[in-house]
Order: structure tokens, then C-alpha cells, then sequence
């Protein structure tokens, strides 16, 4: 099974139209399956007084947490024509809708795979909303325990979506995340305790652990882009360039490769290897006819196109059927 890498473009577009089409063009150049935006209205998102979380704080702009979102809004206009344009680059266009109107505006448009982010795990009212209309789910735990899993997963569940239809990501929601924090194990909980398919949804500095969650089985596996670590914005600093974010895509693609079947067997391109560098039963000097065959006129050598030495105690104690001079198979 192939893994799916969303390119997460989030609010790293800053607001502007044509930063969210770069975005668009990188994504599908490294290779991303997919491109991931938010949907959401500010007015509708958060109190007009909430403060930001430490990694959104910006030392050279006091602003609240709804400022700072809505200068990150995009317009429905906007979406209509990103998701026409994604259409164009042969991406699959996602986005988390962060409110009951703006999973309406995704559903009116086409967007039939909903991502619900980790902060919506609780907000019942959507989660009802998308268990009716949606056609599959990718649902993002950062924060959350296992019951409270079990509780969205109900709500989602209660109406149409079965599920094959869903994914759970396994995430840390802090940016970036703590790598002693990421607790990659739980993911295997997730699918064991559940019987979904398991992603993960990485915040952490680099490469790496994306990589090690494919390893441990992930289906899909999303990650902050940017166009520029530097800009201003809550998420570019633990979001990947895109050529970095194109080795982790290669690392992927190489390890899902290399994961295999459950089954231990001689590869084919090992084959050809199996006589050269495994051993038979020899002559460790000249053997007579009769001479009973023991430790001290046989050994074990290279290559493995004799006897193998897995008989040897049915070798050793024998009489020598004929003379062998050195080296030469037993």
C-alpha cells in the first residue's frame, strides 16, 4: 500500500492567493499526494479576546489570536479557485473545515475527504455534521487520550461513514514538537485498540520521525510546507522547504519499498549469493578410499555447491566412498 503524503499548506500561504498557488506547484514537484489547506472564518472560529498559543506569539506584533487569523483567511472565492487549480496540477485538494459553514462551502465544492484537525476532536456539533455528509474521514488526535478518540470516532461512526473510511492520525500538537513527546508507539494503540487505519500528522523539527512512523506502518503521513522557513506566521518555522520536504517524500518512498511481506524468504536478488558465500563439506586434505571421514580430514568452505555443513554429524564416523584430495566436496 502506497503512503499517502499530504503537504499540509495550512495558513502558510500568509493569507495571499498566489502564495497558496506556490504552494499548490511545490506540493505536486516533490511529490506530495496531496495539498492541505483550512477553511474557517474567524468570526466563526475564535473569541474576539483569545490570546494566541506560545508558538503563535510573535514578539514584533501584539495582536489577539482572532487578528492574527483573520488576516490569514481566504475567501470562498479563493478556495473554489485553488481547488480548480490543484485540479489542474493533478493534486488531490483537502481541507479542514473549522466550522459547521465552512464544511458546508468544502461539501458544495466537491471536497468529499474531510480532515478534521485535532483541536475540533471535541466539537460535537461538526463532528455530527460531518458523520452525515462526509464520504471519508482523516481525523488528527494531537491533544486528545484514547477515550476521547473512542468519543469522536462514535459521533463520526453514528450515521454512514464505516470504518474503512477513516484514518486516525496519531500527532503531538505543539509546534515543533518535542521529539521525547511524540510517542510514536501510540499510534500502533490507535489501530490495534480501534481497527483503523493509522497515520501520522508530524510538527517536529526535520525529517525523521515521519519517516520511522512509515516504518511502523502509517498510511498516510502529513506535514507542515513552506515556501520559506523565515516568514512571518504561526506555522513556518516547524514546517519543511521544499527540498527537504522532497527528501522526506524519497525517504518514504524508500522505505515503504523496502517494508516487505510478513514472510522471511531468499529475496530474488539474494539468490544468486546463496552458493557463493555459503559453505559445503570438504576435504581438508587427501582423503583414501575407507578412511573414516572425521574432524581432522574435514572441514566446512565456501562456496555452497556441496554438502551442506547442517549434515555434518551425518558426514563424520562414515568410510570414505572413494580418495578426495583437498577441497574437494565430500
Amino acid at each position: 500500500m502506497t503512503v499517502y503524503v499530504i503537504a499540509e499548506a495550512g495558513v502558510n500561504h500568509n493569507g495571499s492567493l498566489i502564495n497558496a498557488k506556490k504552494l499548490i506547484s511545490v506540493a505536486k514537484e516533490v511529490g506530495a499526494n496531496a495539498i492541505k489547506f483550512q477553511t474557517f472564518n474567524a468570526e466563526n472560529l475564535v473569541t474576539r479576546v483569545a490570546s494566541k498559543a506560545k508558538y503563535q506569539i510573535d514578539s514584533k506584533i501584539n495582536e489577539t489570536q482572532f487578528e492574527m487569523l483573520r488576516k490569514l483567511e481566504l475567501s470562498q472565492e479563493n478556495f473554489i479557485e485553488l481547488k480548480n487549480y490543484a485540479s489542474e496540477k493533478k493534486i488531490d485538494f483537502l481541507s479542514s473545515p473549522f466550522d459547521i459553514d465552512s464544511f458546508k462551502f468544502l461539501l458544495s465544492i466537491g471536497v468529499k475527504t474531510i480532515k478534521i484537525a485535532s483541536g475540533e476532536i471535541t466539537n460535537l456539533p461538526l463532528l455530527t455534521e460531518i458523520s452525515r455528509y462526509a464520504e471519508k474521514v482523516i481525523l488528527s488526535t494531537g491533544m486528545s487520550n484514547m477515550k476521547e478518540i473512542e468519543d469522536a470516532l462514535d459521533v463520526i461512526m453514528s450515521t454512514k461513514i464505516n470504518k474503512d473510511s477513516i484514518t486516525v492520525l496519531h500527532a503531538n500538537s505543539m509546534y515543533p514538537s518535542p521529539y521525547e513527546d511524540v510517542n510514536l508507539r501510540a499510534m500502533n494503540s490507535i489501530q490495534k485498540h480501534f481497527g483503523v487505519n493509522v497515520g501520522y500528522s508530524d510538527h517536529t523539527m526535520g525529517i525523521e520521525v515521519p519517516i520511522a512512523a512509515v516504518a511502523m506502518g502509517a498510511t498516510i503521513i502529513e506535514k507542515h510546507l513552506t515556501l520559506d522557513n523565515s516568514l512571518a506566521g504561526p506555522d513556518h518555522k516547524a514546517s519543511l522547504e521544499p527540498e527537504i520536504f522532497k527528501q522526506m517524500i524519497d525517504s518514504i518512498r524508500i522505505v515503504e519499498k523496502s517494508l516487505g511481506s510478513f514472510e522471511k524468504f531468499p529475496s530474488e536478488s539474494e539468490k544468486d549469493n546463496l552458493r557463493i558465500v555459503r559453505k559445503s563439506i570438504v576435504a581438508s586434505k587427501k582423503i583414501r578410499k575407507g578412511e573414516i571421514l572425521s574432524q581432522s580430514n574435514i572441514t566446512t568452505k565456501r562456496p555452497g555447491n556441496g554438502r551442506s555443513p547442517m549434515d555434518w554429524y551425518e558426514v563424520i564416523g562414515k568410510a570414505a566412498p572413494r580418495d578426495y584430495e583437498a577441497d574437494e566436496n565430500i
